[in-house]
C-alpha cells in the first residue's frame, strides 16, 4: 500500500537503533539506516492482490521509512482509523495499542487484580495503564521517571505513581500493594525486572517486552519457585504466531478508540524538516505520551 502521510508518531527504539554498535546487542540495524514510525495517512495506491476499495481510506501503519510525505505499508497490518480519531490516538493504533493490550493478555490479567506498569508515562505504557482498567485491574501503580509525571499518569486512571529512579521505589509500591502485586509489565530490564520480581504475590507474573535500559539480566531462577512467572512479548512474533487474533485485537482496539475509551495526549508536533530535534526530545525523556511529525 501507498500512503500519503499525514502525521508520523515517533518511537523510542529509533534513538536505539540510530546508534549503532554503540546501542548494544539488542539494537542493532545497517548503517546508514531509516528511521521507522507509526504513519496515519491515506492509502493512495494498491499493489497486486490487494483490495482496491482501500483508496481513499483513512488508515495507520507501522512502517520501516516513516519518515517522508508518502510511505510503503503492508496492506495486512493496516490499522483501520474510525472517524473523529485524532492524529494522536491513530497514530497508537498500528504498534502502540496491540503492544500494550496484549501484553497485559500475555499476562493473564484477571479482573480484580493489582498490576504495576513501568515506563508508564510513555507511549506504550500510558495506553497499557487505560486498558488494564478497561480489563478490568483491581488496581494500576504506574511507574515513572519522575514526580512530575505523577499527575500525568493518575488522568489515565493510574490509582498510584512512583519514581523508579528513587531508590526506594520497590517501597513506594509494597505501601500501595501490601499483599504483592499481580502482573508487572516492564520495558526497562535491568536491576528495575530484577526489583519486579521481588515485588510479586504468589501466582504473580511479569511480561517483559523491552530493554530501554540497555541492561540484559538473567533472571534469576531460585526467585520464581516462589510460584512466580517471566513470559517475554514481541509484536513481531505476535503477529507471526497468531495473525488472525493479532488483526481482530487491531480492530478492538479502533473500537475503544472510536468511543473515547482509549486516549492519547500529544506532547509536541514539529515539522518534518526537523526531524532531528524529535529524537533529542525523546533522549531527555522528559516528554509525556506521543511526539508527533507533520509532513
Amino acid at each position: 500500500m501507498l500512503l500519503r502521510t499525514g502525521a508520523i508518531g515517533a518511537n523510542f527504539v529509533d534513538t536505539k537503533l540510530r546508534r549503532g554498535p554503540a546501542a548494544g546487542p539488542l539494537f542493532q540495524r545497517p548503517l546508514p539506516g531509516k528511521v521507522t514510525g507509526d504513519v496515519v495517512g491515506t492509502v493512495e495506491a494498491a499493489g497486486l492482490g490487494v483490495d482496491h476499495g482501500l483508496i481513499g481510506q483513512r488508515v495507520a501503519a507501522l512502517s520501516e521509512d516513516a519518515f517522508a510525505e508518502y510511505v510503503v505499508a503492508d496492506a495486512r497490518w493496516l490499522a483501520p482509523v474510525p472517524d473523529g480519531v485524532d492524529l494522536g490516538v491513530a497514530s497508537m493504533l498500528p504498534m502502540g495499542a496491540p503492544v500494550a493490550l496484549r501484553a497485559l493478555r500475555t499476562g493473564r490479567l484477571v479482573a480484580g487484580e493489582t498490576v504495576l506498569i513501568h515506563s508508564a508515562a510513555g507511549g506504550i505504557g500510558h495506553l497499557a495503564v487505560q486498558l488494564a482498567r478497561l480489563l478490568g485491574a483491581g488496581k494500576v501503580i504506574a511507574a515513572v521517571g519522575s514526580p512530575t509525571k505523577f499527575d500525568f499518569v493518575r488522568s489515565f486512571g493510574a490509582d498510584a505513581a512512583v519514581d523508579y529512579s528513587a531508590d526506594d521505589w520497590p517501597e513506594r509500591v509494597r505501601e500501595a500493594a501490601p499483599e504483592g502485586v499481580d502482573l508487572v509489565l516492564d520495558s526497562v530490564g535491568g536491576g528495575i525486572l530484577r526489583q519486579s520480581l521481588d515485588l510479586l504475590a504468589p501466582f504473580g507474573r511479569v511480561v517483559v517486552y523491552g530493554a530501554a535500559g540497555n541492561e540484559l539480566l538473567d533472571v534469576p531462577v531460585a526467585s520464581l519457585f516462589a510460584l512466580k512467572t517471566v513470559a517475554g512479548f514481541s509484536l513481531l512474533a505476535w503477529r507471526t504466531a497468531a495473525p488472525e487474533q493479532a488483526r481482530a485485537e487491531m480492530t478492538e482496539l479502533a473500537d475503544h478508540a472510536a468511543s473515547g475509551r482509549l486516549r492519547t495526549a500529544v506532547h509536541a508536533r514539529f515539522p518534518l524538516a526537523e526531524a532531528p530535534a524529535v529524537h533529542r526530545l525523546i533522549e531527555e525523556r522528559s516528554h509525556l505520551g506521543r511526539i508527533l511529525v507533520l509532513p
